[in-house]
């Protein structure tokens, strides 16, 4: 069933996106309208080469000032009251994206001066670029795994929408979506959400495995990905993999990094979340909600995450070689116990992981999963 989308401009003209459950009944015009009187944007903050690594570095200071785990009668993302007229002037809705008030990158797209080959010292830009916060529910408590299929499958139309909308503003280079999970991961809001990226540039992570994908691409001239080799060797060995669907599966990594690492791979070369079809969208809302819950379900207490969604950069060269995967990630190593990034990771970026993938994955199989409850978050009051 289709779902509604809705564009309105909050007082201070970000831009604010509705995105509707099917079923959902129409707002009144007047639920859209934005009474605060924000005062007007601030200018971008700015991006700095670093000529010792080659790497941009966004210099924010104004996200000093930002919203910092405030009580749920304050929360910026819950719907709006009387008491509270909050980021969202409706008094509910379903899934809503809009434009970061305290941005790392924008508010406006643009292109960045071009990355040197060699030197550099000193080359700085404006920050352009686009954050936008995607609220997951209007419910202040809970989290993406309590959601229902429906309201799951809301929300990758969201991302997919939002992949295909950022990638066509001048400048932007890389769309990543994600979701930074728990106190431990330094969330700033506890309400459920997550943010989507519209970078000026590639980032490192991604520049580098897109360079080793597009080795592997040309080496085997065009035929398959890197991530489809390496999702068919896993496959056939078994003892990593957590679960197979028709569309997508999911696999503990080889060489996992973290103590929880988890890669969800789609079995279609498919770029980004906007090249989805139907039907592999309504399985993907499936698997990431099981997913979620065997993370959930591995300790007593809610796991700490990082839920990165890599989609091929626009670069021409690295996208036809880019596959889009999940990569969930925590660093919890215990019930008790997280792992923090010390001297060999922070300083070297040479990972040590405290568990084997092997039996992480086989944990992740066998775990219970708790029944889904049959009043799920997205028909639960506000």
């Amino acid at each position: 069933m289709s779902r509604r989308v809705t564009s309105t401009r909050l007082s201070d003209n970000r831009e604010l996106i509705y995105f509707d459950d099917p079923e959902t009944p129409s707002r009144p015009p007047g639920a859209l309208v934005d009474h605060r009187n924000l005062p007007p944007r601030g200018e971008p903050g700015e991006v700095r080469f670093d000529a010792l690594s080659g790497e941009w570095v966004a210099i924010a200071a104004h996200r000093q000032s930002r919203t910092h785990l405030p009580p749920a009668d304050q929360c910026p993302i819950c719907p709006t009251t009387a008491a509270n007229p909050s980021e969202i002037p409706a008094p509910d809705y379903d899934v809503v994206v809009f434009e970061n008030r305290f941005p790392s990158l924008g508010p406006v797209a643009g292109d960045i001066p071009p990355a040197p080959a060699v030197g550099g010292h000193g080359l700085k830009g404006p920050a352009l670029g686009r954050c936008e916060v995607v609220a997951f529910t209007p419910q202040h408590t809970g989290s993406f795994a309590e959601l229902g299929e429906t309201r799951a499958r809301t929300v990758i139309e969201a991302w997919a929408q939002r992949t295909e909308a950022l990638s066509a503003l001048p400048g932007v280079k890389q769309v990543f979506p994600f979701e930074n999970r728990g106190a431990d991961i330094g969330v700033t809001l506890h309400h459920p959400h997550g943010q989507i990226y519209a970078y000026p540039y590639v980032t490192p992570r991604a520049a580098n495995l897109g360079a080793v994908a597009r080795r592997y691409y040309d080496d085997v001239g065009a035929k398959e990905t890197l991530a489809a080799s390496l999702l068919r060797a896993e496959r056939e060995d078994g003892s990593r993999m957590v679960l197979e669907g028709k569309h997508f599966s999911a696999y503990v990594p080889f060489a996992a990094r973290w103590p929880l690492e988890v890669h969800l791979v789609p079995h279609r070369h498919v770029a980004d979340l906007a090249g989805l079809k139907g039907e592999e969208k309504e399985e993907l809302a499936h698997v990431y909600l099981d997913l979620l819950k065997r993370m959930d379900a591995l300790y007593p207490t809610p796991m700490p995450y990082i839920s990165a969604w890599h989609q091929a950069p626009l670069d021409p060269v690295l996208r036809p070689s880019g596959q889009l995967h999940l990569q969930l990630t925590s660093p919890r190593r215990a019930a008790d116990k997280l792992k923090y990034l010390a001297g060999s990771e922070a300083a070297m970026g040479a990972f040590i992981n405290d568990t084997t993938p092997e039996a992480v994955a086989d944990r992740l199989r066998s775990v219970a999963l708790a029944p889904v409850s049959a009043k799920t978050m997205e028909d639960s009051p506000a």
